[in-house]
């Protein structure tokens, strides 16, 4: 399986609060965790900062032998309580973090599934032999009110409470999350993304961009790139997997 990751600050932000990473296990299994954090004083990105530790050290230090979509919906489903539980406790603990929080998708992916989780905005697409599909769905005023009929798709694009989430990571002891598991087969590939990219990319240009011959990582710059030259007012993190016969580098 070939993955990479790559995140930017953008043109506008003074520093990333974005954060994410891909880890392998014994060739076989991937995962790509993408986390957008929130929050002032720099809380934001030691949220996602956070998370993304988390998540690797619990993917470190646990045995894998993940043969099911349940398998691999159960290990997220035992993880991401824990590292919600610890936002809250470290928002509580440190007075100049309250009130933070952080975006999650993140995908555990084998050579026949993948199992996807998400909470907020951050988005995960899935480019294969029937096109190109967006897997997640965001937790967000707007699309609450795309959903209601008050507004239009369109309308949502320039709403000014866009940025406005339901859900996130780390800011309710209430935990939801959004689980759910997919085919993935030889030629597929999966990006997951901060809203940094997918307010500023079409989908369109991402499966222009996906489908074409580029290495990897040019996939990736190129989806950073177009999202910086479209303003790239966001940090804009990208995370892609692809499905393959022998695993490469990114």
């Amino acid at each position: 399986m070939n993955a990479v990751f790559e995140t930017d600050r953008g043109r506008v932000r003074s520093h990333n609060e974005d954060s994410g990473g891909v880890f392998h296990h014994n060739g076989s299994l991937c995962l790509a965790v993408v986390a957008d954090g929130m929050g002032g004083h720099n809380a934001g990105d030691t949220a996602s900062r956070m998370t993304i530790s988390m998540f690797e050290q619990h993917w470190n230090e646990t045995v894998l032998n993940i043969q099911s979509p349940d398998e691999a919906l159960n290990w997220m489903k035992a993880i991401i309580p824990v590292i919600n539980k610890e936002i809250l406790f470290h928002a509580h603990t440190h007075p100049e973090c309250s009130g933070m929080g952080t975006t999650l998708v993140a995908a555990l992916c084998t050579d026949r599934f993948c199992a996807i989780a998400s909470i907020g905005d951050s988005r995960c697409y899935l480019q294969s032999e029937d096109g190109f599909s967006q897997v997640t769905e965001d937790h967000s005023l707007v699309n609450e009110l795309v959903k209601s009929g008050e507004i239009t798709k369109e309308a949502a694009e320039s709403h000014p409470k866009k940025n406005v989430l339901t859900r996130a990571l780390g800011t309710d002891e209430k935990l939801s999350v959004d689980y759910r598991t997919i085919m993935f087969e030889e030629g597929d590939l999966l990006l997951l993304c901060s809203d940094g990219l997918s307010n500023k990319v079409s989908a369109p240009e991402m499966s222009h961009i996906l489908q074409s011959s580029d290495p990897l990582h040019e996939k990736a710059n190129t989806l950073i790139r177009l999202a910086n030259e479209n303003g790239g007012e966001d940090n804009i993190t990208v995370a892609i997997l692809e499905h393959c016969a022998e695993r490469e580098s990114g």
